[in-house]
């Protein structure tokens, strides 16, 4: 049988049958055999697309031509694969060879060594952070080795804006099975038996919400997808699956409109990703009336929000779809219960709707069969800051975070010493080194005093100050909120300025007991997650870092250098070579020597940017406490 085409600008294709998905099954020709001799997929992330990836295409292409192997040797561009700060990135297929950071003029050495003399071009593959050793092939490399891609398994694989390649892969076949072979209990039944849990941060049984959704007499109901951090890697990367699993929610729970909610309407590039992925859906028919000639009827729409992080709450993110101010409402009824105009809703993010069809196609047991108890599946991060290996992971639950530092991550950079783990996102707070061991669980993360959040996880070494940290999560969940609420408009706030007050030299040591005291009571008494977690930042540094506060307000003294006023950057005589690095970078040439002799830095000029600190190859430079107003700091 011939592999179908859908022709996706013809407004009268014809809806495609269960035979018509294992047609294309059987008959797509998957981009890594698409070349007789060997197949290059070119990563099209983000990353590769800002590092010349375009350009690096075209040279392949022409590389290939002037060979006379063009016709050998297949060029396709897929989605991430998550190895974004290698980036750019190829494989190489059928041998998995990987080649990472490279420009479009190394093209031609790479070409000819590997398909002319047959082997590894050694310049341009990935090598071992410990030994400095080769590892050219990509299922080799701790980064890849050591994760579980499961909602990610597509990633570098696939162009997301090809639906046939999605549906090669097992796409829709699980929506198929649930819109024309399940009654709603039975989905349902799966979910809740898979024990998947909301990736958005709260971590509610999905399954239970979905029951709780599908038990309302209401006729009209609604499915939305929170396109928040997370979610936008997903869209970017598998944009059908998000579609194929809030076709299922809303089949489950008997809801016929979906909306994929994006806080950023200026993202131009996940818009365009989001419609051409709804529209293919619909040509093919598994969007619109009668899906399957089930009678189900399900359509989704792109709604916009107007950008603020507070519309990633739930009921705000509710009100602004309804047209209303984005503040959230108390909790009960839940949106499960009474939502979207007063309707039963589901709300859940992209992560959360990609497990659907997995657990559908392959089972409660398969979901389980990695993770934890009570945190069963995978669980997608961001990967970066002090690392050494970042970008997007996807590990099983109950990984430990030390594993996921030290061995995907390869561990801290050179010359960075380990400080913490800020994970959750703005509103989040940090893991110390005591508890690297922790698993990544939503139990034990929130014994750990934080919370999974949209997660991230950012590295941080010891150039961090954690004082500082603090006070931009205060300013961030100040500048934020939404005002509804007095703990939380008025308490970020008090904290903020105490925190700007211990950066600037004019803290007490009585303010960190108040500082703990309002973070506590505004996590307590707030209306809705910004308000409950934008303290988390304050007291996970206050609990593990205290004596960095009091060094502070006790000896003016930062020793990170991020507090301008506290900091003093001075060249060591001793072991300053006189290279010039620091003088180079100096945006205010407020240091000045000769060559081959120490150099030394204007107090006066020097606006403490940290560039000679982070410049000089030979940790010549040290920071020493700065010069403030006395106060009375007792």
């Amino acid at each position: 049988m011939p592999a179908i085409k859908v022709k996706f600008t013809n407004k009268s294709v014809d809806k495609l049958t269960i035979e018509d998905l294992k047609a294309i099954q059987d008959n797509y020709k998957d981009p890594r055999v698409r070349g007789s001799k060997a197949s290059i997929l070119l990563c099209g992330g983000t990353a590769c697309k800002a590092r010349g990836g375009a350009a690096i295409q075209e040279a392949l292409l022409g590389e290939l031509q002037k060979k006379g192997i063009d016709s050998e040797v297949s060029v396709s561009e897929t989605s991430c694969d998550g190895f974004c700060n290698q980036s750019p990135v190829m494989t190489i297929y059928p041998d998995m060879t990987l080649y990472q950071m490279f420009k479009p003029e190394d093209v031609p050495a790479i070409v000819d060594e590997h398909f002319t003399k047959g082997q590894p071009a050694e310049k341009f593959v990935y090598k071992d952070l410990k030994d400095k050793k080769s590892i050219p092939h990509q299922q080799d490399i701790p980064f890849f080795k050591l994760q579980t891609k499961r909602v990610l398994n597509k990633s570098g694989l696939i162009d997301p804006d090809d639906i046939e390649a999605y549906i090669y892969h097992g796409g829709y076949m699980a929506m198929a099975m649930a819109v024309t072979g399940m009654r709603p209990q039975e989905i349902v039944r799966k979910i809740k038996d898979s024990g998947l849990r909301g990736r958005g941060g709260g971590g509610f049984p999905t399954g239970l919400k979905f029951e709780i959704c599908m038990l309302r007499a209401d006729e009209t109901k609604y499915v939305i997808c929170n396109a928040g951090p997370i979610s936008r890697s997903i869209i970017e990367t598998d944009p059908h699956s998000i579609i194929e699993g809030m076709i299922i929610a809303g089949r489950a729970v008997g809801a016929k409109k979906g909306f994929v909610y994006v806080r950023e309407p200026d993202n131009l590039f996940i818009l365009r990703r989001l419609h051409t992925a709804i529209e293919r859906a619909r040509l093919c028919g598994f969007l619109g009336d009668d899906i399957f000639n089930s009678g189900f009827n399900f359509t989704i729409d792109v709604a916009f929000g107007a950008g603020t992080f507070i519309c990633g709450e739930e009921t705000a993110l509710i009100r602004s779809l309804e047209g209303k101010r984005g503040f959230p409402t108390p909790k009960p009824p839940f949106p499960a219960q009474s939502g979207l105009w007063g309707r039963p809703t589901i709300v859940d993010n992209a992560e959360t709707f990609a497990n659907v069809p997995l657990i559908i196609s392959n089972g409660p047991a398969w979901f389980r069969s990695v993770g934890t108890q009570d945190s069963p599946g995978t669980k997608i991060f961001t990967l970066s800051g002090a690392v050494n290996s970042n970008g997007l992971i996807e590990v099983p639950m109950g990984t430990t975070f030390r594993t996921i530092v030290y061995d995907i991550g390869g561990g801290l950079k050179k010359k960075s010493k380990f400080k913490a783990i800020h994970i959750g996102g703005p509103t989040g707070g940090v893991i110390p080194e005591s508890l690297l061991d922790t698993p990544a669980t939503y139990e034990a993360i929130t014994a750990a005093g934080v919370i999974v959040g949209s997660g991230n996880l950012i590295i941080m070494d010891n150039n961090t100050c954690m004082v500082n940290e603090a006070m931009s999560a205060m300013e961030f969940g100040h500048g934020e909120s939404c005002g509804k609420c007095v703990p939380c408009r008025i308490g970020t706030k008090v904290m903020y300025d105490k925190l700007l007050d211990i950066t600037e030299g004019r803290g007490k040591l009585q303010d960190l007991d108040t500082l703990a005291e309002l973070a506590y009571e505004v996590k307590r008494t707030s209306l809705c997650g910004l308000g409950q977690t934008s303290p988390i930042m304050v007291l996970t540094a206050l609990k593990h870092f205290r004596e960095e506060f009091e060094e502070h307000i006790t000896e003016g003294w930062c020793q990170a250098g991020k507090c301008r006023s506290l900091s003093t950057f001075v060249i060591e005589s001793k072991t300053c070579t006189g290279c010039g690095s620091c003088a180079r970078k100096c945006p205010q040439e407020a240091i000045s020597g000769e060559k081959k002799k120490p150099h030394l830095i204007d107090k006066d000029v020097c606006i403490k940017c940290r560039s000679c600190f982070e410049t000089c190859p030979f940790n010549s430079i040290r920071i020493e406490p700065g010069v403030v107003e006395e106060v009375d700091k007792w």
